[in-house]
């Protein structure tokens, strides 16, 4: 589970205990809300059909004794104590393990990688925990950047993980709701109680999915308290039940325990495991939301208050049905029948607004990961919706809202019972943590540079236990657990469809590019009619002219007297700070008036201020006329194009750099500093736009003139020229390809959203250049 938007992600590397303390409150809502719900189903999962009640306690103290050691060696030891450490410059998650793989060898998915995005501030800045690279950390990276076979392999690994998390977003809400509504089955009859729980768990789904459109920040200061209240009771309760029915039950924590319920119950104790690895739902998200607290933060949070809270809880569960064998059916093994009937009630009300919080969390957290994968080119353009304004990661995304509802209320309306959820949702939640397993095994060679023996060690010790795990909800398939399998491979061949369409589009571009020669064989000119104004052209291209510019030269007698080749491209860090946003450059020489300018976000940024993006561009495009040497500009007709790339910040991050001011905004108080000399364009137009230069350094003659050309330009406005593709498999490709481009792509690309920043665009500035592309 992946949650980017509770409070805003800002961690802090030398918190003080104050910040760190407030963090690990803040932590319990945010990430713990999954996870401490889970006392609601375990038991009833493990005990559905598969074990039964004895005379004995063995099967009692067997589950919780595996309750017990898998909630200390996954939640405790593996991802408190070792995965916390693999962070991605303070981010968590499949992409943060993934993001680390791509940046220490050369395996990243995304076609249009430069080298100057390996200066980046946050490309190299992750801990090493060790300088001595071993010869077999270099084996493995060479073999990996060796076989194209291998990094697909990588790529769809990742996937698999995403797709998980994403079908676990469909089942946490379901299972959550329903098994907290079930406490009314002790207040009337097993036929009444099913007739009046879907009903009410369907109402409650409905309801917290149509909230998401307002956001969370609204509600969110009350998750943490909601979440310590719950932890408080089911602890509280546990006490009770340990000291009044059962204060030997402690005797299970014993690993003996263990091996005693196997060996009496063989295959059915194997097969309860399924319902038994529910106790860790949830704990994905210790790591996936490392980005909006700190390691600290997260570790004491749960190493203080959530694990001691479970282990009570489960140990006071176990107490209470050591002393009731004598339950007649199943479906009453639960947790609302170990509570005190003088609180029940309460404890249901508590237990529902835990588990909206608790679906809260994943349901914000699958909207995070649907942006990353987009942000990465692994999933179609989705509209993406920011619910607050001063909440930097809060997004809301309509398709994906209302997809997850359908899915949820059909998971609810057709199993009816959590055993069937359980077998489900087990089964997404440990296939997420082998994922990460298998990752982690890669960072710890590759990225902290250990022996590759620990390496094995790692994943054999823990992929053991979670292929354990793994084994016993997979033979569930047909009672439940196919449905996180059916919705991963739906998410699997969308993602795989897109990501294989789009890196073949780019190959066309790429083939297909126009050649300098052509260019400088035009004149300055071009060859056709320079009309006032920027001609902003959208293309996936980091070097080279696209196809699309020669197609609307050579079809259309004018174009715009500056001409920017705009590219918004992911790299594979989590952010890119504002001061290393843009690298602009020119393309042909200085008097043709044609720049490139790539503008770089990671996959955690958000694309949020759509009206300051066109002044950023512009503004760094001046910043860079302004910071070129002379000397780079001599030559350019016998050098290769788009060789000199400048990195330049947003407007905002360079408060030495260009400012430009439109309108109505207020000049006299730039004006009046000292640092700042005003270059007015002598015409007044209805569009005022000026350049406010630094006095210091000077810029000469031909630099002023190429400013006052692009000011001109600028007031007399930009267009926006796109690029509407028509994508086709060429003749002769096989048939699989021609069903995966013509129709599969096809289809994804018609029905996704354009570029984010041309959202805001009005449309009568916008043109697009239709063109086939046969890939």
């Amino acid at each position: 589970m992946d949650l980017e938007g509770i409070i805003s992600n800002n961690p802090v590397k030398k918190d003080s205990w104050k910040t760190v303390l407030t963090l690990a409150y803040q932590s319990l809502g945010v990430v713990y809300g999954d996870l401490s719900t889970s006392p609601l189903y375990v038991y009833k999962s493990a005990f559905a059909e598969d074990i039964q009640h004895s005379e004995t306690n063995e099967e009692i103290y067997g589950v919780l004794s595996f309750v017990f050691w898998t909630l200390t060696l996954i939640p405790l030891m593996k991802y408190v104590f070792i995965v916390l450490r693999a962070d991605d410059n303070g981010e968590g998650g499949t992409f943060a393990l993934y993001s680390l793989l791509c940046r220490h060898a050369r395996v990243s998915s995304l076609p249009n990688c430069q080298l100057a995005d390996e200066e980046l501030s946050e490309y190299n800045s992750d801990v090493i925990f060790s300088n001595n690279k071993s010869a077999n950390g270099f084996t493995l990276k060479s073999t990996l950047e060796k076989y194209r076979i291998l990094q697909k392999v990588l790529l769809i690994l990742a996937l698999i993980g995403t797709c998980m998390v994403i079908g676990d977003g469909v089942l946490t809400p379901a299972i959550s709701v329903f098994s907290a509504v079930s406490g009314l089955e002790l207040s009337m009859s097993k036929e009444q109680h099913q007739y009046v729980e879907v009903p009410i768990a369907c109402a409650i789904l409905v309801f917290l999915f149509a909230l998401q459109h307002y956001g969370t920040h609204r509600v969110g200061f009350l998750f943490a308290p909601v979440v310590i209240t719950w932890l408080l009771c089911i602890s509280a309760i546990g006490v009770y039940n340990i000291f009044h029915w059962n204060s030997h039950v402690y005797q299970a924590l014993s690993p003996y325990y263990m091996y005693k319920f196997l060996k009496k119950t063989q295959k059915g104790g194997w097969m309860s495991l399924g319902g038994i690895l529910l106790c860790i739902t949830g704990s994905e998200a210790m790591f996936a939301d490392l980005g909006h607290f700190s390691q600290l933060s997260i570790k004491i949070a749960f190493s203080f208050a959530v694990y001691p809270s479970l282990i009570l809880a489960y140990m006071g569960q176990a107490a209470y049905l050591s002393k009731h064998h004598n339950i007649e059916s199943d479906y009453r093994i639960g947790f609302y029948v170990s509570v005190p009937e003088k609180i029940r009630w309460p404890v249901l009300a508590i237990a529902i607004l835990a588990a909206v919080v608790g679906s809260q969390a994943i349901i914000t957290g699958t909207f995070s990961i649907i942006k990353q994968c987009s942000a990465l080119g692994c999933f179609p353009r989705v509209k993406i919706i920011h619910t607050s304004s001063k909440i930097h990661g809060q997004i809301y995304i309509p398709e994906i809202n209302w997809t997850l509802m359908l899915l949820c209320l059909a998971v609810t309306v057709g199993f009816r019972d959590t055993k069937h959820m359980g077998n489900a949702s087990g089964l997404a939640v440990i296939t997420v943590m082998l994922v990460t397993t298998c990752l982690m095994s890669l960072v710890i060679v590759l990225c902290w540079h250990k022996s590759i023996y620990l390496a094995i060690g790692f994943i054999f010790f823990f992929g053991s236990i979670e292929a354990l795990y793994f084994s016993a909800s997979l033979i569930k398939f047909l009672e439940g657990a196919w449905v996180p399998i059916a919705l991963s491979f739906i998410f699997l061949v969308v993602m795989y469809i897109w990501h294989y369409g789009t890196l073949k589009k780019y190959e066309f571009d790429v083939q297909n590019k126009v050649s300098i020669n052509w260019i400088l064989s035009l004149g300055p000119n071009l060859g056709i009619v320079r009309v006032r104004g920027i001609g902003l052209i959208h293309t996936e291209l980091v070097s080279g002219i696209p196809a699309i510019f020669s197609h609307f030269v050579t079809n259309l007698p004018a174009f715009h007297q500056v001409v920017v080749f705009l590219c918004i491209k992911s790299v594979p860090v989590p952010h890119v700070r504002p001061e290393e946003r843009f690298l602009v450059g020119r393309v042909g020489p200085k008097e043709y008036h044609l720049y490139r300018c790539i503008a770089r976000y990671g996959y955690r940024d958000i694309h949020k201020d759509d009206l300051e993006f066109e002044k950023d561009l512009v503004c760094s495009i001046a910043e860079f006329i302004r910071s070129e040497r002379p000397e780079c500009t001599l030559g350019m007709e016998d050098m290769e194009f788009d060789e000199k790339m400048t990195v330049v910040g947003t407007t905002s991050s360079n408060i030495d750099g260009i400012r430009m001011c439109e309108d109505d905004e207020d000049f006299s108080e730039m004006v009046g500093t000292s640092e700042l000399r005003e270059i007015k364009n002598p015409e007044k137009l209805r569009k005022r736009v000026r350049f406010l230069v630094p006095e210091s350094p000077q810029i000469d003659l031909s630099a002023r003139e190429e400013l006052q050309e692009l000011m001109d330009a600028r007031e007399a406005g930009m267009a926006f020229i796109l690029g509407h593709c028509y994508v086709r498999a060429k003749s002769g490709s096989s048939l699989m390809k021609k069903l995966v481009i013509n129709i599969g792509y096809d289809f994804l690309r018609r029905n996704s959203r354009g570029p984010t920043y041309a959202l805001g665009i009005p449309r009568a500035s916008t043109l697009e250049v239709g063109m086939i592309y046969l890939v």
